[in-house]
């Protein structure tokens, strides 16, 4: 009696996922979706394309400017660390020095622009002095705003606008100079300002309480609104963070780029024959607070509203400016314009 023969059984093949992987593994949530994963789409983006700071510095000569930006970065980044010359004299009429580094750390690239202001304050006759730099913040603004504008314009538009401006402010431990009143009165309709009390190691402590309090009446009295500026917090969380910042603007800071053993440490600060003032060390200054504000924590927030806010200001001024010209070219009453764009 023959043996009857059973068909091979008929085995499915196995299911894997869209792009191949293994079967059997932990249990799929099949409710998860994955758009989390935008983030991590983002921030690999981000490290492809690198970002892009603008920092002014504006003060007088010999408050430590350059110093203050080599201390931020851990680099010599500064006009005079990369141009230094052998004599350097204090120019007649104010210019406008500019010069970018490539910096990167953990595979984060970034490049950074540091532009610095010598003569600011430094003539018998201040009057006026801002106007060279007010003149080249808004011509930054006008180049993104012809790249923006061109037909055929670029994929990624180069940014060389100004992100922030750091204004150095005399220790005097007295009240604010006319010269710093009407320079940050002017500058902060068109750029993020942070004040900061230059060479806070030569006054007291409470010295130092007095002034800083002194300066915050002062900006609030002459209606100057210095980065963060309230009107900008976008909830309640950024309204608590932002109030703890302006409760300290502007930052008591000392800048150095000497290394010195403290305690078996590594630090930068300033020695003195009393001691050494470490210049990370919150006790004794407030750098780290404004190195946070500057890079750690509000970076991203200071060129958004550098692009939404001030430069959006500019372009909308510009073009309404540009539809008045156009309109008086052709005959057309101005009554007529104003009609027809509300």
């Amino acid at each position: 009696m023959s043996e009857a023969v059973m068909p091979d059984a008929v085995v499915s093949p196995p299911m894997g996922g869209l792009y191949g992987e293994k079967v059997g593994g932990p249990v799929v949530d099949f409710s998860y979706v994955g758009i989390d994963a935008i983030l991590e789409q983002m921030r690999r983006k981000a490290m492809k394309q690198g970002f892009e700071l603008n920092i002014m510095v504006v003060g007088q000569s010999g408050l430590g400017k350059s110093t203050l930006m080599n201390t931020l970065f851990k680099s010599k980044v500064s006009r005079k660390s990369v141009l230094a010359t052998a004599q350097e004299k204090i120019p007649k009429t104010i210019e406008i020095k500019s010069i970018s580094h490539d910096i990167e750390e953990k595979g984060v690239r970034m490049k950074l622009t540091v532009i610095d202001t010598p003569g600011f304050g430094d003539q018998i006759n201040n009057e006026n002095c801002w106007q060279p730099i007010m003149k080249f913040i808004n011509d930054q603004y006008e180049a993104y705003l012809q790249e923006e504008i061109n037909i055929n314009r670029k994929k990624r538009i180069p940014d060389s606008r100004v992100h922030c401006c750091i204004y150095f402010i005399p220790p005097t431990g007295h009240c604010l100079r006319p010269l710093d009143v009407e320079f940050m009165r002017r500058l902060s309709k068109v750029v993020n300002i942070v004040p900061v009390i230059a060479k806070a190691d030569t006054l007291t402590l409470e010295e130092r309480d007095f002034f800083k309090k002194k300066i915050r009446e002062e900006l609030r009295a002459n209606g100057i609104d210095v980065y963060p500026q309230k009107e900008f917090d976008e909830d309640a969380e950024d309204r608590m963070i932002n109030e703890k910042i302006r409760e300290m603007i502007p930052f008591a800071v000392v800048g150095s780029d000497q290394e010195y053993q403290v305690n078996g440490r590594r630090l930068l600060g300033r020695k003195t024959k009393w001691g050494t003032i470490e210049v990370e060390n919150i006790a004794h200054c407030e750098f780290g607070y404004l190195r946070d504000l500057l890079i750690r924590t509000h970076m991203q927030n200071i060129k958004d509203i550098t692009s939404s806010i001030h430069y959006e200001m500019y372009r909308v001024r510009r073009l309404n400016e540009n539809n008045s010209m156009a309109a008086h070219a052709n005959g057309i009453p101005e009554h007529h314009l104003a009609a027809h764009e509300m």
